[in-house]
């Protein structure tokens, strides 16, 4: 598409207008090849009237720009048009000679961008205006002289790469900004297919960066994105008669029907698909551009010009530092990516482990890891091993730092293959002016929202998990609640949750909105309203999780739907409730009776008066795919004696052991006094499990006073300091009411972190009570335990005393 071929014929206005009309409604061709012969008609009346105008004058150039530049020229599309001339005497005439070209447009009915400019004073207006610059990169030759539009394009690419460290920034700043207006385009009901995040403006911003060879954007789907959103706004546009590209409701039937789409919600969802990949595309592009450029100022100089791709740049080729930050998963360069041993193939819940450990590092997964993950990475076995099931939980507990890690693993296809029901409500538009997000967005948010609320629960992970399914069933016909229900149950054995926890699970989903309904629609002061709720909840601890995730729900959905006047409604039904079902809660849960193990090595303890430690591991990092759990069990008893809380788990943090259950027993097996079994489950945080011996000999010599466990590890996290990572919940430290006929119950919910229990229980030391009993667990990143306390009277402590105790605990963990 550039000067008319000699001997093709010129179309006349009138006769312009004709074939335009017919290539739009008569011709068949649809799409690219639509536009791309309109283009090619344009061209040619456009150097028809430049030939007749110019008759024969040198110096002067008709060249197209922007999008007729690009070829990309919708039904409605205006033309973007530059008289270029080299100044000189001749450049008095240029004006009347661009008349003779612009009324014929305007005759036409045509919008028409236009502009008239010598070649210094084009590159001085792109130096200065950015969507100038922007424009004039897609030049394209039209008529008159070729060599001053190949000048012009030359002259404007090599002053956009020369000044791309000042302009590329500008362009981010614009983008963002227009997102803020426009909103994005992949969760719009009425979205604007140029304007909105992920919009045809976007796939502009990311040419323009590729141009400058700072870097490009990852190309798979990219087109084939761009294409989509071109083919609904050249349709909006026949559809309307209008230059719109706005695709409102009203229209959104009839696009449809003119593509072929079934209907107006499978439309929504193709262009909803393409507008992700555009802004993924987007959001990698531009972190590429941010570490080339931070890259570039570090050193003081200009570095050589990194080529188009990623991994080409410096930091990309080895020279950032790499940063553990689990097994198999480092930082680098701001990024998470495999360490150089990971095998993808041979490890099965790497792609989960992967994203926890960003997301919880506030970090996002580098795109070559996640097409590596998609590619490499062999099915998870069924039922889920634990700790996959455990690394999807400290996953969606990252809250917004899970989002864009979701968003990597959506880009290849990864959630789906972890959860196959998802395809179903992925991209799927809900018609409802109060919701903000597609069904799987919204799911996504309802998560992250009760990421925040995890310390209102015993149990976080049934609350994360629930948060994602409660709308599942929107993919299927009929009461989502119901349809949820099942596939819920379903999803709950896939990740490997025992039946009880399946259960809860499929009454959260089921009822997810029985609250809400309630509270606002029913009289609070009828025992009914409440005996509706205790009915189907039956347990204090179901009732929390169900108002925690009727609160996740509903701030997800939109700020129409939760208010101060529902969230006291419901708080007020929900306290009536948690009233009623008060009396069937009973105490605590303690922990089990004493194992054989704990029993045979309480009695050699007593009988040696000195720690034994016995170390079973549970498997080693499976070649093949397994549904066995990775690390160890650690058994330790010993005469009681202060401090072996804190003493031995401030030992297993030296060693970077992830505690993920403990339980401590007082037992008395010969009558000879009082000893303390620990039995703890723990796994390696990366690297492998020490020797038992090496553990036996550090806890001992710890327990003697040889090492001073407390500053171990403030020596070692002041010489390698973590990530900051994720803002979490604050801890929550509380009484446990009712607890313990014999002890105070400490209930301590906290977000997990290397020597978070040496904390606790150095703080516990320092109040002067007893540890006599303890359950502790972690699930996902969470920390939920439960400490036995007594006073040095053995009885449990008095109320303001315990009181006190929970609120120290909880200073020495904020």
């Amino acid at each position: 598409m550039a000067e008319q071929e000699p001997g093709a014929p010129v179309p006349e206005g009138d006769a312009y207008a004709a074939q335009r009309l017919r290539l739009l409604r008569e011709d068949g061709r649809v799409g690219a090849a639509r536009r791309a012969a309109l283009s090619e008609l344009t061209d040619r009346w456009l150097a028809g009237l430049f030939a007749t105008a110019a008759d024969g004058t040198p110096g002067v150039a008709l060249v197209a720009v922007g999008g007729y530049g690009r070829g990309e020229l919708s039904p409605r599309s205006d033309l973007d048009l530059l008289l270029l001339h080299d100044g000189g005497g001749r450049g008095r005439a240029v004006p009347a000679l661009a008349e003779q070209i612009w009324y014929p447009v305007w005759d036409n009915g045509i919008a028409l961008d236009h502009s008239v400019r010598d070649l210094p004073t084009a590159r001085r207006m792109a130096a200065e205006d950015l969507k100038v610059q922007l424009g004039l990169l897609d030049a394209r030759h039209l008529a008159g002289d070729p060599a001053l539009t190949a000048t012009l394009r030359s002259a404007v690419l090599a002053d956009w790469r020369a000044d791309a460290p000042r302009r590329l920034p500008e362009l981010h700043a614009l983008c963002r900004d227009r997102a803020e207006r426009q909103g994005e385009l992949a969760f719009l009901l009425e979205p604007d297919l140029k304007e909105a995040r992920g919009g045809l403006r976007d796939l502009t911003a990311l040419d323009a960066v590729a141009a400058s060879w700072i870097a490009d954007a990852p190309r798979t789907g990219l087109a084939e994105a761009g294409a989509r959103l071109r083919d609904v706004r050249d349709t909006l546009h026949l559809v309307t008669g209008r230059a719109t590209d706005r695709l409102s409701l009203q229209e959104q039937d009839q696009v449809a029907r003119e593509l072929g789409v079934l209907d107006a919600d499978i439309l929504l969802r193709q262009v909803y698909e393409a507008a992700r990949i555009v802004a993924y595309a987007s959001d990698v592009t531009w972190r590429e551009v941010e570490r080339v450029l931070r890259a570039r100022s570090g050193a003081g100089r200009v570095r050589r010009t990194v080529r188009f791709g990623f991994g080409s740049s410096p930091a990309a080729r080895g020279a950032a530092e790499r940063r553990p930050l689990a097994e198999g998963v480092v930082e680098q360069d701001g990024e998470a990516v495999l360490a150089h041993a990971a095998r993808p193939g041979t490890d099965p819940v790497l792609p989960l482990r992967a994203a926890a450990a960003a997301a919880q590092a506030d970090l996002t997964l580098a795109p070559s890891t996640v097409r590596r993950l998609a590619t490499e990475a062999r099915p998870l076995p069924l039922p889920w091993p634990d700790e996959a099931r455990e690394q999807l939980i400290t996953l969606l507990g990252a809250g917004e730092s899970a989002v864009p890690v979701w968003e990597a693993l959506e880009s290849e296809g990864l959630i789906a293959r972890l959860l196959p029901d998802w395809e179903r409500v992925r991209c799927r538009p809900q018609r409802n002016a109060v919701h903000r997000w597609t069904v799987d967005r919204h799911l996504v948010e309802t998560a992250v929202r009760a990421a925040a609320l995890t310390r209102r629960v015993a149990r976080p992970d049934l609350l994360l998990v629930a948060a994602l399914l409660h709308d599942i069933g929107k993919g299927w016909p009929g009461d989502h609640s119901e349809a949820g229900e099942v596939i819920t149950r379903d999803v709950a054995v896939r990740l490997g949750f025992p039946k009880p926890d399946v259960e809860v699970l499929a009454l959260l989903v089921r009822h997810h909105l029985l609250l809400v309904e309630t509270a606002t629609r029913r009289d609070l002061d009828d025992p009914a309203t409440v005996s509706a709720i205790t009915s189907v909840v039956r347990s204090t601890g179901v009732l929390e999780l169900l108002q925690a995730l009727t609160e996740a729900d509903a701030l997800a959905t939109g700020p129409a739907a939760w208010s101060s006047w529902r969230a006291t409604l419901v708080a007020d039904l929900c306290a009536r409730a948690a009233a009623a079902l008060a009396g069937a809660a009973g105490p605590a849960e303690a922990p089990a009776e004493a194992t054989a193990e704990e029993e045979r090595l309480a009695v050699e303890a007593a009988r040696t008066g000195g720690p034994v430690l016995s170390v079973h591991a549970e498997a080693e990092r499976p070649v093949e795919p397994s549904t066995e759990p990775m690390g160890v069990t650690l058994t330790l008893a010993l005469p009681d004696r202060p401090g072996v809380l804190p003493t031995v788990a401030g030992v297993l943090a030296l060693h970077r052991l992830t505690v993920r259950s403990a339980a401590i027993r007082e037992l008395d097996p010969i009558g000879a006094g009082p000893v303390l079994a620990l039995t703890w489950q723990v796994a390696a945080e990366y690297g492998e499990v020490p020797e038992a011996a090496r553990l036996r000999a550090d806890i001992r010599r710890a327990l003697d006073g040889g090492m001073d466990v407390t500053r171990r590890l403030a020596e070692r996290d002041a010489a390698t300091p973590r990530r900051r990572g994720i803002a979490a919940p604050p801890p929550r430290v509380t009484v446990a009411p009712g607890g313990s006929a014999k002890a105070t119950v400490l209930e301590v919910r906290a977000h997990d972190a290397p020597g978070l229990l040496h904390r606790i229980g150095r703080a516990l030391e320092d109040t002067g009570v007893r540890v006599r009993t303890a359950r502790i667990s972690t699930l996902g990143a969470d920390a939920v335990d439960a400490f036995y306390l007594t006073g040095p009277d053995e009885l449990p402590l008095p109320p303001t005393r315990a009181t006190e105790v929970a609120r120290i605990v909880e200073r020495a963990l904020s």
